[in-house]
Order: structure tokens, then C-alpha cells, then sequence
């Protein structure tokens, strides 16, 4: 069976319903591919869905910036109500606590030319506003196993609250949001659809091949495949120009309950690089937990995310739930592990890749990692301009697309997201 329409786009998660969406509201026939049963049933359903602006280059903390202000007024920026029910951005404000581990003063001065407020804080200060939480120095991040791990604290820190940082409250239901106002203006989604060839006709794609056989032609593919876009863009055979290309990473986010102070309505978001951590409130009563993969932590990478474990594992529940008690002296540890088991999109710099391709008409929008879902609302629009921008005969990789920021008035440069950047390895959370 053959179909037709102007645009595929693989992957219903949240960055590939939001490029859906906007693509459509671009006023593009789009059809989306998806591997899965319904939209963010991927990564993005294990997502921390931490909403924050302290990146240190620009264009990121813009494109974050921008993201928030959709996230703020969601339903005014999707134009429609899901029957299912609306994500919500819960503002509980963030604190960085950087040690000597992040550097801030990009971030600071990005997010201060911005006007996006944050204030320092020193020990004394933090100890009064968030009593349930030691401002101590205690790194570099370590394991349990190391005596640094429990060596004395080498006294008080600064820190940053950045109030207007928080979390979305149900990273799946968001993806399902964004897929149900793409629905209403006339996107097909199409689940239970696995992509097993990517169609080239004299040197452009042609379109794509599911498992069952059939083909879906279009003269635009989007690979928005999250930890699968490595093996779609072998498929397509267009990684020989790439400067960095993706990994799926396995990531655990394990869930303690919140003690007394750190509970919905009270807790706030805490990035925490003194100790290689963060966490944030939860619904039920609980904290989530993850890494910021600093240089101690074991990386699992993995040959196809369908290798993930399944549940949390001992070690990691042992080493990020010590992290947090010791800087959290309150939380309870119980003896069970619970929490969540996803797979990351990753680069080598951990910066995404939103970008054309060496094929025409093949775009990706990819190593997204766990920090990309902030960015969901408005990475829909870079896609969809860039996307223009590059079919009617603008030269990007040469001259990189400046794509104006509709809320903030800013605009970003689509070059820091080439597949053809100088890398230069980061932190993770930086």
C-alpha cells in the first residue's frame, strides 16, 4: 500500500510532536511514524521534565527561555483543550548549587541579559530559606565507595535561585498534549509503525518503509527518532559529514519520599553539581532523583535501547539515594529501590543536533538527551524555519538560520545546533 503527504516526521514523542505541529501550523501535510502505541510512550515518558535557563551558551539559554514562556501559558500556545487532560508547569523555582564542578558565569550573564531574575545566595541565606537542606561543600562528586564520598564538608557555598525554574507535571500527558492540537489541524499520526528503510530518489529522500512493507512517500523526512535516530540515520546513510552523532544512554531516576520541606508546594528544583546530582518534588509525596553524569559515574551506553534494564538497579539506587541524604540529612532511604528506567539521545557535548542533512530533504532533530524537553515548544518552530528556510534554496550550512523568538524577541542561531560544529566536550548539565 502506498500513501502520500508532504512531510514524515518519525518519532511522536514531544520534540517530534512539537515539530509536527508547527511544521502544520507551516501549513505542511504531515504524517507521523512512530514505533510505539501512542505519543510519548519513548524517552520522553521518562523524562524529569525539569524546566530550567542556566546553560552556558546562548542560543540554548534563548531557546530554554523561550520554551518557558509556552510552557507558562501552554493552553494559549497550543490553541486547544486536550479531553484527556492538560500538563501543567508547576514553578517551584530552582537552586544551583555549582561548587567548584559548574561553571556559571555564561550562564549568569545570558540569563541576566535576558531579564530571566536570579539571585545569589550564600550558606547563611540558603540555610534560611531551605532548612532542610545543608549548603555544605562536599566535592568533587564521588562514589560511596571512595573516602571522598565521606569526607568532612569543606564549609558553606554560594549558590544561584533562578525563582522562575520548575517542572512539568506529566511529561507523557505534554507529548499527548502537543499530538491532540496537531490532530486538530490535520496531522496524521500513524503508531505501531516501525521505519525499516529510508527511500532515496536521485539524491533526495523519497520517503520511508514500515516493517509491514508499506511505503509512505514524501519529499521531507524528520528524524525525530530520539534513542532509534542513530540506527535511522544509518538507514539513511547520511552520517559521513557529521561532526557528532548520537548514543542511546540508559538513565535511572530513582524516587525517595519527600521529607518535610521538599514536598509538592514546598519543595523546590535543585541542581546540584557539587555532588553530581539533582532532584525535584512529586506528586505523591516523593522526590526524583537523577545523575548529571559527572566524570566518577559509570555511563551505560548501549547497542539498542531495547537493551535497558528493566527497573532500577542497586547500585544506582545506593549511590544517588547516599547523595541526596547527605545533602538532604532528612530524607528517608527505604531498604526497596523504586523509580524509573529511560533511554537518552545523547552527542558527545550534549548539545542537540537540529539540523538538515547531506541527503536533501532529510532533517534531524535529535540528541535531545533529558535536558530537552524544556525545549519541546519551541524547537517545533526551529525545525519548521529551518525546514523552510533550506527548501527554498538557503545555504545553512554555509550561512546558518537566525530564527526569531516570537515571545522573548530574541532569535537563535541554528548554527550552534549544526551536525557540523566544533565539539567540544561539557558537562553535562552545563
Amino acid at each position: 500500500m502506498l500513501q502520500k503527504t508532504e512531510v514524515v516526521v518519525v518519532g511522536a514523542g514531544v520534540i517530534g510532536s512539537g515539530v509536527a505541529l508547527e511544521l502544520a501550523r507551516a501549513g505542511y501535510a504531515v504524517s507521523v511514524l512512530d514505533r510505539g502505541s501512542g505519543p510519548g510512550q519513548g524517552s520522553t515518558s521518562a523524562s524529569s521534565a525539569i524546566v530550567r535557563y542556566h546553560y552556558r551558551h546562548r542560543d540554548e539559554v534563548v531557546l530554554a527561555w523561550e520554551s518557558g514562556r509556552r510552557w507558562a501559558r501552554w493552553e494559549d500556545y497550543l490553541g486547544v483543550t486536550d479531553p484527556t487532560g492538560m500538563a501543567k508547569f508547576v514553578i517551584t523555582g530552582l537552586l544551583v548549587l555549582p561548587g567548584d564542578q559548574l561553571e556559571m558565569a555564561d550562564a549568569l550573564s545570558h540569563m541576566r541579559e535576558l531579564g530571566i531574575a536570579v539571585e545569589e545566595l550564600e550558606a547563611d541565606e540558603m540555610r534560611e530559606r531551605f532548612p532542610a537542606l545543608d549548603p555544605s561543600r562536599f566535592g568533587p562528586p564521588s562514589l560511596p565507595e571512595d573516602d571522598q564520598f565521606w569526607a568532612d564538608p569543606q564549609g558553606g557555598g554560594s549558590a544561584y535561585w533562578i525563582p522562575q525554574c520548575g517542572f512539568v507535571d506529566d511529561p507523557q500527558l505534554a507529548a499527548h498534549n502537543l499530538a491532540h492540537a496537531a490532530k486538530s489541524i490535520g496531522v496524521d499520526f500513524r503508531f505501531k509503525s516501525e521505519v525499516v528503510e529510508v527511500i532515496r530518489q536521485n539524491d533526495r529522500v523519497a520517503g520511508a518503509r514500515l516493517s509491514t512493507g508499506e511505503m509512505v512517500k514524501a519529499p521531507i523526512v524528520v528524524n525525530v527518532a530520539g534513542p532509534w535516530s542513530a540506527a535511522l540515520n544509518e538507514l539513511a546513510g547520511v552520517l559521513g559529514d557529521f561532526a557528532t552523532s548520537t548514543r542511546p544512554l540508559e538513565q535511572e531516576v530513582i524516587s525517595l519520599p519527600a521529607p518535610e520541606g521538599f514536598q509538592l508546594g514546598t519543595g523546590v528544583c535543585v541542581t546540584d553539581a557539587d555532588f553530581g546530582t539533582y532532584f525535584r518534588p512529586h506528586p505523591g509525596d516523593t522526590l526524583l532523583v537523577g545523575g548529571m553524569e559527572p566524570p566518577c559515574d559509570p555511563l551505560v551506553w548501549l547497542g539498542r535501547p531495547e537493551d535497558a534494564h528493566t527497573s532500577v538497579t542497586h547500585a544506582t539506587w545506593n549511590m544517588q539515594s547516599l547523595r541526596v541524604a547527605r545533602r538532604v540529612p532528612s530524607v528517608g532511604v527505604p531498604n526497596r529501590p523504586s523509580g524509573i528506567v529511560g533511554v537518552y539521545d545523547v552527542t558527545a557535548d550534549w548539545i542537540p543536533i537540529y539540523d538538515r542533512t547531506s541527503l536533501d530533504g532529510y532533517y534531524v532533530a535529535i540528541g535531545t538527551s533529558g535536558h530537552g524537553f524544556k525545549q519541546a515548544p519551541f524547537v517545533g518552530e526551529l525545525m519548521a524555519k529551518l525546514i523552510h528556510a533550506c527548501e527554498s534554496g538557503h545555504p545553512h550550512d554555509h550561512d546558518p538560520v537566525l530564527v526569531p523568538a516570537s515571545w522573548t524577541r530574541q532569535s537563535v542561531n541554528m548554527g550552534h545546533f549544526s551536525r557540523l560544529r566544533d565539539v567540544t566536550l561539557q558537562y553535562a548539565m552545563g
